[in-house]
């Protein structure tokens, strides 16, 4: 289970975060590319913008691989922790062409009235964000009544030999960039009690889940 954080050690974990993107968030985009090109597989990103309509938010936007992938019909705000990947970000949407309100944001509090959004967007990023539990809720807390959250991520696989490897991985990666191999976010979200109506397990050795779930009316 994913230990909750208190307020003093979100802080501290976040700070982190910051100084880690900091670093990262120029290489970033071909680090990635990789692990969907050999070990994710195509095609995730296109599924979850796929499932945005209305009023989006997307969270841990990164340097914004998924706006240009939106219908153009979405209206899109995002978020991101870092300063420096919101920039990376500002430039991907500019050469879209699309208008987005790109804003730094933390996933544990968003600054967005309940059920400002009709669809929520996260893909590889919960693995990355301290406290899981709370962006899902806050996730949820921001989807009007029957919005949609639309999750991708690499989660624990269910062959054990991989299993083995990913938590091996996991000591020094949690450690070093705060990154999670093991995490399952459909746990949290059937927590905070979502209704999930599409799931799916892909890529290599099923370590990645797609989700949809909609908060109740």
């Amino acid at each position: 289970m994913t230990r909750h954080l208190d307020d003093a050690e979100l802080a501290g974990e976040n700070e982190e975060r910051r100084r880690v993107w900091a670093k990262q968030a120029g290489r970033y985009d071909k680090s990635i590319a990789f692990f969907e090109r050999r070990v994710f597989g195509p095609g995730h990103r296109e599924w979850a913008c796929s499932h945005a309509s209305g009023r989006t938010l997307e969270v841990a936007v990164g340097s914004g691989l998924n706006i240009p992938l939106y219908d153009p019909s979405v209206q899109l705000t995002a978020v991101d922790l870092s300063p420096e990947m919101l920039e990376l970000a500002r430039a991907r949407a500019a050469a879209a062409g699309r208008k987005v309100a790109l804003l730094e944001g933390d996933a544990h509090a968003l600054a967005f009235p309940d059920g400002a959004f009709e669809t929520v967007v996260c893909t590889y990023s919960l693995c990355n964000i301290p406290d899981p539990h709370r962006a899902v809720g806050e996730m949820k807390r921001v989807l009007g009544p029957g919005g949609r959250l639309v999750l991708v991520d690499h989660v624990r696989s269910p062959v054990k030999p991989v299993l083995w490897v990913q938590k091996a991985i996991e000591l020094l990666t949690r450690r070093f960039e705060g990154e999670h191999m093991t995490r399952r976010p459909l746990e949290q979200v059937r927590a905070h009690g979502l209704d999930v109506v599409e799931r799916e397990r892909l890529g290599l050795a099923g370590i990645v889940e797609r989700v949809v779930a909609l908060k109740p009316g």
